[in-house]
């Protein structure tokens, strides 16, 4: 049996500090809070190489004695616990004593402080944990910390360290996370000598969301504020229709610190039920204050987590929150859109459809230009070619200003006393020919010759003949609610169809079996996305996966991306929405081909008709063929296409049966 002795302190150390020190982001976090408990008004961060090479955090708090500082760096010193009942009333952000400890015992620091009111500060250098002799040092009054060569010397946790952008972006979350939660300070972050972030520290919430979230974002919210006894709730939340792709955009504050938790997420969520679209999700920046006796802090070792003792009073408290803030705002209002009989495509690809009336409104010149050359009304009568109207008489055409002789009886039905009007007597023409109610001739119902024989169209990349002239073994009954296709089979059932997820299934198949590239349409203007920053980075990681895909990004600053080209099944219009569903499904993907699966899943129902769109009869018919010959099954994500009723169960509906 091995012999069981104590571990060396430094090897104690090490291990410890793995359990604080998991990447750079978690170093700046427990260095920020402590300026944060110091009573800072102004914190400056600055990292290299994703921090990886140099973390600095500077602060105007209070600073630390010079004859503090050796203990300072000791494992489990504190100056924000005194006694075991203090731990049921933590209220500061740091209080473990074990950061400064951990994060020497893995890199090389520097400290400069200076205590408020002191005539002069102190450095002190520690190297592995290891401290060096505490100096009389000239320093503005606060704290300064320099963090160099992070695990230099744990080779183990080193490798395992992503790309610098990686890890200056979880920084860069963090410091927007801090900066929401703490708008009375002001927050400076820059990147490798770029400043990246800068709050103005006024005390007000939407403008640290300006300045940390951007724009765009900030101009869709709407204020919330609430209370449900002892628990206080404050921020703002996103419009109902200024949903997001994720949940990247919900920030959630429990007495300043930020956390995680799935109870916050379902009762916000709850308060937006039936009133945002399917598959968007809200955004907010809430803050939770309740006692701190209320709530453990102290569950998570990156005290991203906590325990409420009254989960229920929580929930309530946001829920509520958030339902009234809608309901003031008068719910989700949009402008009056056009009538469901004239909406078509707004992709204006070959999924659309036209009446005459818009295709002679859309082609109409304006009344204020001049005709240049003959245009005949809508109303012109035109004759066929002379080698096909022989049975029909005359090869003229007459225009909308000459009236046709009236038809016989046999035409018509008109009675025997309706005399025909002459033409015009100083331009005789002939009388224009019975129109017949009979069937067409059999060569002017032949269809016109493709200019590519069939078997070739068939070897063609891309081409989809959707007009099949081979009669089905089904009928397309119609389509309701411009969503479902109904469909009668041979045997007697009826289908309904869901046409869009049967598209995002064609499109999926067609993706996955794809060997080249999709087709890439460039934008004639690049379209900023704002993103988070753990998305914009995530992103960023994965060009090469995008650019096969067919996005041509590229990095935009401050945690948008910028995109030139999309592929061409993807509508402009619906860029920033895609890019963070990708960024989404990047996240939650294991593998590489699980990763790329779930890009074509988002990029199948991207590209996929909508629920609500007008479709034409020929893709309609394209649709239940997939369906029918049993092709398409289900959707991507599973859900099914086709909903089968039998004679029996229609019969047994009515009481037929």
């Amino acid at each position: 049996m091995p012999h069981i002795r104590q571990l060396e302190a430094h090897v104690a150390d090490l291990i410890a500090a793995g359990e604080v020190v998991e990447r750079p982001a978690s170093v700046v976090k427990e260095l920020v809070e402590n300026a944060i408990d110091a009573g800072a008004s102004a914190v400056a961060v600055e990292v290299r190489r994703g921090g990886m090479g140099l973390i600095r955090v500077t602060d105007n708090g209070c600073g630390i004695a010079r004859t503090e500082l050796p203990t300072a760096f000791l494992r489990h010193a504190t100056s924000k616990l005194r006694a075991p009942e203090d731990l049921g009333r933590i209220g500061t952000l740091g209080f473990r004593g074990e950061a400064l400890a951990a994060i020497s015992a893995v890199s090389r620091v520097e400290i400069l402080t200076r205590l408020r009111g002191a005539e002069s500060g102190a450095s002190l250098r520690l190297e592995g944990g290891v401290p060096g002799a505490v100096e009389e040092a000239g320093a503005p009054e606060g704290t300064s910390i320099s963090v160099q060569d992070l695990f230099y010397n744990t080779p183990a946790r080193l490798k395992f360290m992503r790309k610098d952008s990686a890890e200056t972006a979880a920084v860069a979350g963090l410091m927007q996370h801090l900066a929401l939660s703490h708008p009375d300070i002001s927050f400076k972050f820059a990147k490798d000598g770029m400043e990246a972030l800068h709050t103005p520290g006024d005390g007000k919430l939407d403008s640290a969301i300006y300045a940390a979230l951007g724009r765009d974002f900030a101009r869709g919210l709407v204020p919330a504020e609430g209370r449900g006894g002892e628990i206080a709730v404050s921020g703002f939340v996103t419009a109902p229709l200024q949903g997001r792709g994720s949940r990247s955009m919900q920030v959630f504050f429990v007495n300043g610190r930020f956390i995680k938790s799935q109870l916050l997420t379902a009762a916000l969520e709850e308060g937006y039920r039936n009133q945002i679209m399917k598959g968007k999700f809200p955004g907010c920046v809430l803050s939770v204050t309740l006692p701190v006796s209320a709530v453990d802090v102290n569950v998570h070792p990156a005290k991203t987590q906590v325990k409420f003792a009254r989960e229920r009073e929580v929930f309530d408290a946001v829920y509520h929150t958030v339902l009234d803030s809608l309901e003031r705002q008068g719910g989700p209002v949009s402008a009056p859109g056009p009538k469901a009989a004239e909406t078509v495509n707004p992709r204006q690809d070959f999924f659309q459809a036209m009446d005459a009336k818009i295709y002679r409104e859309r082609d109409a010149k304006p009344a204020s230009l001049p005709e240049k050359k003959f245009r005949p009304g809508w109303d012109t009568e035109w004759k066929p070619p002379a080698k096909l109207s022989d049975s029909q008489g005359g090869t003229a055409c007459r225009t909308s200003g000459e009236r046709p002789a009236a038809p016989s009886r046999g035409s018509f039905g008109a009675p025997p006393s309706v005399a025909p009007r002459p033409a015009p007597a100083e331009v005789p023409r002939p009388a224009a020919p019975p129109v017949r109610e009979t069937a067409a001739p059999e060569d002017l119902r032949r269809p016109f010759v493709p200019a590519i024989p069939a078997e070739r169209q068939e070897s063609l990349p891309g081409q989809q003949t959707l007009e099949s002239l081979r009669e089905a073994p089904w009928r397309l009954a119609g389509e309701v609610l411009n969503t479902y296709i109904v469909c009668e089979s041979a045997d007697g059932c009826v289908y309904l169809i869901d046409k869009h997820a049967a598209h995002e299934r064609v499109n999926f198949d067609r993706l996955k079996a794809a060997q080249e590239p999709p087709m890439r349409q460039a934008l004639l203007q690049p379209v900023a996305a704002e993103l988070s920053r753990e998305d914009g980075a995530l992103l960023l990681e994965n060009l090469s996966l995008l650019d096969q895909l067919g996005f041509g990004c590229e990095d935009f600053g401050g945690g948008a991306v910028l995109v030139r080209e999309v592929p061409a099944d993807i509508d402009a219009g619906d860029v920033s929405a895609t890019l963070e569903e990708l960024a989404e499904n990047l996240r939650t993907g294991r593998s590489a081909e699980e990763r790329r699966e779930n890009l074509l899943h988002t990029m199948a129902c991207k590209a996929a008709i909508k629920g609500g769109w007008t479709s034409g009869p020929a893709e309609l018919r394209a649709l239940v063929e997939k369906v029918q010959s049993g092709e398409v099954k289900y959707c991507p994500h599973g859900r099914p296409v086709a909903v089968k009723l039998t004679r029996y169960e229609l019969e047994k509906m009515f009481k037929r049966a």
